[in-house]
């Protein structure tokens, strides 16, 4: 009987290890495939990035959680999104996808320091990720941190060559920064 309990239980192991570097093969196609310059084929491509990420790699509760909180995001219930994604970070705090929805809201709710820490620990297990770095662009100019915001801007040029808004806000930015020094 323990014998039996130990091999399910590394069978159960592997299959999550399996997983995880499924996943983690996949993502770097998707990201290979992004850097293709063709906007049909990048948006698609970016879907089923948002689409992994989205989806916790063990745990269908936590999926769940991450979309109720979503859910209170899209009807302006901030407080009740943050306190979601709160409890899905305390959960399992290597999710960066967790880290990321919970710096939108805090993005949402003005607290632009908050949201940059939250944008770290996202950029700490998915430097890839070009929605955190598309954020930490939004956040630094609120934090008028122009400059940090354009190297943002360029991190996400680099992964997702066809994204439009990196390449509007760095011109703009650019515009700002020079009409401030005169």
């Amino acid at each position: 009987m323990k014998k039996t309990i130990i091999i399910i239980f590394s069978i159960f192991l592997n299959m999550n290890f399996l997983y995880a570097e499924d996943r983690s093969i996949e993502l770097n196609q998707l990201f290979n495939e992004l850097k293709i310059e063709d906007k049909n084929i990048s948006y698609e491509v970016e879907q089923k990035i948002w689409k992994i990420w989205s989806t916790h790699p063990k745990d269908n509760k936590l999926t769940s959680m991450l979309a109720t909180g979503t859910n209170f995001v899209n009807n302006n219930q901030y407080s009740k999104a943050i306190e979601i994604f709160t409890k899905v970070i305390n959960l399992d705090p290597s999710w960066a996808e967790a880290w990321n929805k919970r710096a939108t809201v805090l993005y949402l709710t003005g607290e632009f320091e908050k949201s940059q820490n939250d944008i770290d620990e996202v950029l700490k297990l998915e430097k890839r990720h070009f929605g955190a770095l598309a954020g930490q662009g939004l956040v630094n100019i609120e934090l008028e941190n122009y400059e940090k915001a354009i190297t943002s801007y360029e991190e996400v040029m680099k992964i997702y060559p066809s994204m439009n808004s990196p390449k509007i806000m760095i011109k703009q930015l650019k515009e700002l920064i020079q009409k401030q020094s005169i």
